[in-house]
């Protein structure tokens, strides 16, 4: 299963900013994230993100 940048920002909306990958990551697992959603959070080349925007520009670099 491929994720994309969309669905993933759509799963972790309500998320809180600022916001660390491993909080993602960690948000991921508590919500039931696909193995696939965790592989992208845990890809991300970013460690801190402060607001959506940021998060979504760091998911584009990953497609």
């Amino acid at each position: 299963m491929t994720v994309t940048g969309v669905q993933l920002q759509e799963y972790l909306a309500g998320l809180d900013y600022p916001v660390s990958r491993e909080d993602l990551i960690r948000w991921g697992q508590e919500n039931g994230a696909s193995t696939a959603m965790l592989q992208m959070l845990q890809a991300l080349p970013v460690e801190h993100f402060e607001s959506p925007d940021e998060l979504n520009a760091a998911l584009t670099t990953l497609s």
